[in-house]
């Protein structure tokens, strides 16, 4: 029986990376359903809104969505599709993966972390005002029904899946009372699971032992805006943000993205990596439960990136996307 999962091409790059996963996928014998629906400015110019209730019902039907890069305008223009989608499925949960890959240049070796974000409020709420001309106040929001949800995701996902330790980053020396709270609601949680080590480090530390001893590091507890800087500079330890996985998940859906942006500089020139939203895709297959599938297509890109001989440019190579990808689905081929 077929899985039926949203697609969100997205823009830029987005449709270029979105086919090739969706032909690597197909390669592995996955049967998927697709339903595409458009996020962002290429919604908004055929719907008028960058979020249409379409999309949103197709999530919340089919509970897993598959996403690419959307483009957020910096300064000006509309609001994160990224941080609209979270909000309005409640996606509490941002889970960043991060660890090298064989044949990917990075500074260091041995990196294996999980980066558990919270994904819904802080800064994120998007609670600004201009209280004269020239003076812009940000509320920034912490609730303790928030911090105990994703402190307790971050401790269940440890146990289920063999890590050690959870460290919470804060910022609690100067705002003792919004991440004071975030720490006490970990500090509680953290007791309801003596087997899994709890530590706690300031964020601006946590940032200088990260491009240090990035081995010390297991499973990281954060609030949304540390969550959001920590997670692309984890990101940077092994190879950058085309290397990476991202998941949004909720009680009810669950996205899967790359994290990278659109690149609308490359778009439509077939150069972009699709590996950051293959490598999503591959959470996203061990979430509805094709592990083996996901295990297969993992094997096939690792031997390509280990080869070295079709890499993209962002690594080293000259390869094209169809490069790539028909590098990926010769392996997946040769290993059925």
């Amino acid at each position: 029986m077929a899985h039926r999962i949203t697609l969100i091409p997205g823009d830029g790059i987005g449709p270029e990376v979105s086919a090739a996963v969706v032909r690597i996928i197909e390669a592995a014998g996955v049967a998927i359903e697709w339903e595409e629906h458009d996020a962002g400015i290429v919604a908004f110019e055929r719907t008028g809104s960058t979020l249409p209730q379409s999309l949103l019902d197709s999530v919340i039907r089919n509970r897993v969505a598959l996403k690419g890069p959307v483009t957020t305008p910096v300064g000006e223009g509309f609001t994160s599709v990224n941080v609209g989608l979270r909000k309005a499925l409640d996606l509490y949960a941002n889970l960043r993966p991060v660890t090298n890959l064989p044949g990917v240049p990075s500074r260091f070796q041995g990196v294996d972390m999980i980066i558990v974000r919270e994904n819904t409020e802080d800064l994120y709420a998007g609670l600004e005002n201009e209280i004269v001309p020239g003076v812009v106040a940000g509320l920034k929001v912490i609730t303790a029904v928030a911090s105990e949800r994703i402190a307790r995701f971050a401790f269940k996902h440890a146990t289920e899946n063999g890590r050690r330790k959870v460290t919470a980053i804060h910022k609690a020396n100067i705002m003792k009372q919004a991440d004071g709270l975030f720490l006490r609601c970990a500090r509680a949680v953290a007791k309801e699971y003596p087997d899994i080590q709890y530590d706690e480090k300031i964020v601006d530390n946590a940032c200088m032992q990260l491009v240090m001893r990035p081995e010390q590091f297991d499973v990281l507890l954060l609030p949304n805006l540390y969550g959001d800087i920590v997670s692309d500079l984890a990101a940077g330890l092994v190879g950058g943000l085309g290397v990476v996985p991202g998941a949004n998940l909720g009680e009810n859906s669950a996205v899967f993205e790359a994290v990278h942006g659109s690149a609308p500089d490359i778009a439509g020139q077939d150069l972009a990596n699709p590996t950051a939203l293959l490598l999503s895709a591959l959470t996203m297959l061990r979430y509805i439960g094709e592990r083996s599938s996901a295990d297969v297509i993992f094997g096939a890109v690792s031997r390509v990136l280990a080869a070295g001989t079709t890499l993209t440019r962002d690594l080293g190579g000259s390869a094209t996307t169809t490069q790539f990808t028909d590098a990926v689905v010769r392996e997946i081929a040769a290993h059925r």
